[in-house]
């Protein structure tokens, strides 16, 4: 079998063991997540090479090498991984684990649906401690409709960096693709900030992070796209034509094309003016439709979220199975 089909092969069981399993929370408390692994190296080299005394173009050369670092120790640590369970019997089993880890599918699913929940069940105060978890804007600052775009934003914009980003690197890099991604990303939500301290040591992880996210986020907007052909009370055409219009005016070089694609299928205006914990945001908005979303259209935004992770899923078996022959 070619690498190219392994790797695509490694994606289909890993996005399967993703959609039943997710992330158990035994195994989250005994031995926490990669990604908190990677987030603890990340925290050590902005210590040591992030000093506030340091000129701006020295903290910008201490975030590039402290960068090259991350991925440096995280790419020779899954290589040997690979390596080394390619020699023992039915080792891709648990490198589709790991590798299942690093997708956020479920996990994504569960966090907006308790947004809905929390609504339903509680109303306003419920809505605002569940969407709290999943978005860094100010949640008090949000009414119902506030709450609702907020938690549909995020089931968009994490569905290229959280599901379509990891298995696109994954399908190109096998275990240590998929992994330099997460590794690239959680250090862009961690010190690719603007803020002072940020600005310039996590410039590089920034940029990195714009660059690797750029094929997944127009394969994300496709597959919603895609997505509303089987969804009930969505529109392909009005998110083809979100997207064409409104994608680019983004402040996100990337989040604009899954968000623009998922206001238009939903008939929603999303993104626009928001308040955030570092400030007020004047953003454009994404879509031309009501900005009164409510529960039920974030529960309308599952289905079509689930909908397009079934078209990743049979897209990657599809490709598996061409690849094999």
């Amino acid at each position: 079998m070619t690498p190219a089909a392994s790797n695509l092969w490694l994606l289909v069981i890993a996005l399967g063991l993703d959609a039943a399993f997710g992330y158990p929370d035994a195994v989250y408390r005994v031995i926490r997540h990669p990604v908190v692994w990677i987030g603890s190296l990340i925290r050590q080299l902005d210590r040591q090479s992030n000093r506030p005394a340091w000129r701006r173009w020295q903290r910008r050369i201490g975030g590039v090498v402290a960068l090259l670092v991350l991925l440096g120790v995280v790419f020779a640590i899954t290589a040997a991984i690979r390596a080394l369970l390619r020699d023992v019997p039915y080792g891709w089993v648990v490198e589709a684990v790991l590798c299942a880890s690093l997708i956020a599918q479920r996990s994504l699913r569960d966090h907006v649906s308790a947004v809905a929940r929390g609504l339903e069940q509680d109303g306003l105060a419920g809505g605002r401690k569940a969407v709290a978890m999943i978005v860094g804007r100010d949640p008090d600052s949000l009414d119902e409709h506030g709450v609702s775009r907020a938690a549909i934003e995020s089931l968009a914009e994490n569905f290229s960096d959280g599901v379509v980003a990891p298995a696109f690197w994954l399908a190109v890099g096998g275990l240590p693709g998929i992994a330099l991604y997460k590794a690239i990303n959680t250090a862009d939500s961690m010190i690719g900030h603007k803020s002072d301290k940020y600005r310039d040591f996590g410039w590089a992880a920034a940029r990195l992070d714009d660059l690797v996210n750029l094929p997944a986020s127009r394969i994300s907007a496709l597959l919603l796209i895609l997505a509303c052909l089987f969804t009930p009370g969505t529109s392909s055409r009005d998110a083809f034509t979100a997207l064409e219009r409104d994608a680019g005016q983004h402040r996100s070089p990337n989040a604009g094309w899954p968000e623009a694609a998922m206001a238009g299928a939903l008939g929603l205006r999303l993104a626009g003016p928001r308040r955030y914990a570092s400030g007020w945001v004047d953003d454009h908005w994404m879509g031309n439709g009501n900005a009164d979303a409510t529960a039920a259209d974030i529960r309308k935004a599952l289905r079509l979220y689930r909908a397009a992770c079934a078209s990743l899923g049979s897209m990657a078996i599809l490709a598996a199975i061409a690849l094999t022959r």
